[in-house]
């Protein structure tokens, strides 16, 4: 299925719009990872715990968002919209939430 942060694709024609479709993961962080990342905060560099937690929450709200839409009969997903939260007493949680239009392109 194509997904696209595009409003059209060059070259294709949208032949039926399906409406909004959407997808959310929320995951907890596991307090070992927070100390982790903690410390690697305070000496410098990336946080692959976190990195890692961040691209699984992303890649369920888009499989979610796409099945929506397949749901609906949809072979495309456009205007595509990633958003990134942290929830809970002290943002102790990770939401990513994916949105976009469901519709059906000619190929």
């Amino acid at each position: 299925m194509l997904v696209t942060t595009t409003n059209n694709v060059e070259g294709k024609k949208i032949t039926v719009y399906l409406g909004l479709v959407s997808g959310e993961a929320i995951l907890g962080a596991n307090i070992f990872k927070d100390i982790f990342a903690s410390i690697r905060d305070i000496v410098g560099g990336r946080s692959a715990s976190y990195e890692r937690e961040l691209r699984q929450a992303k890649e369920i709200a888009l499989q979610e968002m796409q099945d929506q839409a397949k749901l609906l009969g949809g072979n495309a997903v456009i205007a595509v919209d990633l958003d990134y939260e942290t929830i809970g007493q002290g943002g102790s949680m990770l939401m990513v939430s994916a949105s976009g239009t469901a519709v059906v392109m000619e190929d």
